[in-house]
């Protein structure tokens, strides 16, 4: 129960971002330069912590430094397509896309990992996909390029996740945390110095400021509630990102969800969940085979 409550407080915290960043974009905020606030505060929260263990190539230092800088550029393109179409886009929308992302994952886990991705798991990804198209209706009148910019920082984020994977037990989680941060802090900021742009109230200045905090700590909470239940207990909880931005579009935006995003967000999120349980399924089978072996 501990774990379940600290994963529905991480998208709590997840959800701030989005609905700060589409706050900011509306006054007129750069993308950029929202961006690289995001990162900035992640940057200097995580190498404080860091730091407190003492400074040393061990904590700050790593094994595979070209694949954990790559995993921060990941991050980072994933966060300024995001801002730039959430500027345009509901945040339903852009939250039912970004959740099409364990499907991408999926398809990709075996070209990039090697992983074996059997007939139902790739049938659930052809319906994940038909949701995506339900929820975004490309050849609608309402279509709006900025769903193209959502797809591409979806697929970022599903390649940040599966090079995440491929590090995990690897490099030390606060490690990964530090180059995340660093990475957008060091790219993004000539590009903030260039477009900044003061926010004009002392609330939007604390949203601003907020974001790097909110982002180090969804994703804090996020790691330390896998110590308290197993991954596959806890996935089906982060769907509740979809229902938080519903209620933040609401309230903040005065937007509601339409019909079509509606039933593509069902449709990808049914489609998630029979490949969380696919999974779930295949681990339980390989865990009983390996302690057959052992007996």
């Amino acid at each position: 129960m501990v774990g379940i409550v600290m994963m529905l407080f991480a998208y709590a915290a997840f959800s701030c971002i989005d609905t700060s960043a589409k706050w900011l974009a509306l006054l007129g905020l750069p993308a950029l330069q929202v961006s690289f606030m995001r990162y900035i505060g992640h940057f200097v929260v995580s190498a404080s912590l860091i730091a407190r263990g003492g400074i040393s190539r061990s904590r700050f230092g790593s094994d595979k430094p070209l694949l954990v800088i790559l995993r921060g550029f990941l991050l980072m393109g994933s966060t300024i397509l995001n801002f730039i179409a959430v500027r345009y886009l509901s945040l339903t929308l852009t939250s039912t896309i970004m959740f099409s992302a364990p499907i991408i994952i999926c398809a990709l886990s075996g070209p990039l990992l090697g992983e074996r991705v059997g007939i139902w798991r790739w049938m659930a990804i052809v319906v994940g996909f038909v949701g995506i198209v339900i929820a975004v209706r490309p050849f609608n009148a309402d279509f709006h390029w900025a769903v193209l910019l959502s797809l591409a920082g979806t697929f970022c984020f599903a390649l940040y996740a599966l090079l995440t994977r491929k590090l995990s037990g690897i490099i030390a989680s606060d490690t990964m945390q530090f180059y995340s941060g660093l990475v957008g802090a060091v790219v993004l900021a000539p590009f903030a110095i260039v477009t900044w742009r003061n926010p004009p109230e002392i609330f939007d200045w604390m949203l601003l400021f907020g974001l790097g905090f909110f982002g180090w700590l969804g994703h804090e909470v996020l790691t330390r509630a896998h110590g308290y239940a197993t991954a596959a207990t806890l996935t089906p909880f982060g769907y509740a990102f979809i229902v938080y931005l519903t209620i933040w579009s609401y309230f903040v935006f005065d937007q509601l969800p339409d019909v079509w995003t509606i039933a593509g967000a069902a449709v990808i999120v049914a489609s998630g969940l029979f490949i969380w349980y696919r999974e779930r399924l295949l681990s339980r089978q390989r865990m009983l085979a390996a302690s057959r072996k052992l007996t």
